[in-house]
């Protein structure tokens, strides 16, 4: 009787259409919350709320799917998307209204729409990359947060009596700066300070040729590596499933082979 089950909800889970059935939901669920910040009236709130447990319901089908279906239930809860999709099931299972727990559901509610990222591979594979490239993107963080230390500590102690709504102190500095490097109107601000000091396009040119274009660049090529080997290692993983299709046809084709010559 489980296996049945189990065979049954594995075929479910493995089915395109449910796949697409989940995605539908999980969309109407994002539409379902941007609509609860507009105005509604009573009839529309009154829908809201029925598509809310009709979510929430699904969801939670959804998820007991996933883990009556899974081979390894030991470890189905050490999969960080599993863990993920769980508490943000079992926070929408607070009721919302009149309860001391209302905002913080309505705040994990909002949350459902990232289990499009772990429905979708293809997204699960970004957001890895992504977490697996912070540790070196640390290092290009520290250093690019050393060059606006010093850049700031400059234009603070040159600029400063030009405009200290600017550059007063080290920290507005470094907001300055920021804005400098997301080029926000930049060039009004080396235009003032190169009414009294001509030669200050250097100061500007240097720090957005660190910050815009190199560590910029640095960026981007850690994280298309680590999606490369991303990619990569999910390849290697289909791989061996490939292979073990090939070993048993090969068991399948000797076997016959066997049977026809002992006829």
């Amino acid at each position: 009787m489980y296996k049945t089950l189990k065979s049954s909800l594995n075929n479910l889970k493995e089915n395109k259409l449910f796949e697409l059935l989940v995605i539908t939901v999980i969309i109407i669920s994002a539409l379902e919350i941007g609509a609860k910040t507009f105005e509604l009236s009573s009839s529309a709130i009154s829908v809201t709320k029925i598509l809310d447990v009709f979510i929430t319901v699904f969801f939670l089908f959804e998820i007991l799917v996933r883990f009556i279906a899974d081979d390894d239930k030991k470890n189905f809860f050490k999969k960080g998307w599993n863990v993920f999709d769980s508490l943000v099931v079992a926070i929408s299972l607070i009721p919302v209204d009149d309860s001391e727990m209302a905002l913080l559901a309505r705040l994990v509610r909002v949350f459902r729409v990232l289990r499009m990222v772990s429905v979708v591979p293809e997204l699960r594979v970004l957001i890895n990359s992504l977490i697996k490239a912070l540790p070196q993107l640390g290092y290009v963080v520290l250093l690019m947060f050393i060059i606006f230390y010093i850049y700031a500590a400059i234009g603070s102690f040159i600029f400063n009596e030009i405009n200290p709504k600017l550059w007063g102190d080290i920290a507005i500095s470094m907001l300055t700066l920021f804005r400098i490097m997301t080029f926000e109107d930049w060039t009004d601000i080396q235009y003032e300070t190169m009414e009294v000091y001509p030669m200050s396009w250097i100061f500007y040119l240097t720090f957005i040729f660190f910050t815009a274009f190199a560590f910029l660049n640095m960026v981007i090529g850690i994280v298309v590596n680590v999606m490369e080997e991303e990619h990569r290692s999910a390849r290697e993983e289909k791989e061996p499933t490939l292979t073990e299709l090939q070993n048993e046809l090969a068991e399948i084709k000797a076997l016959l082979v066997a049977q026809q010559k002992n006829k």
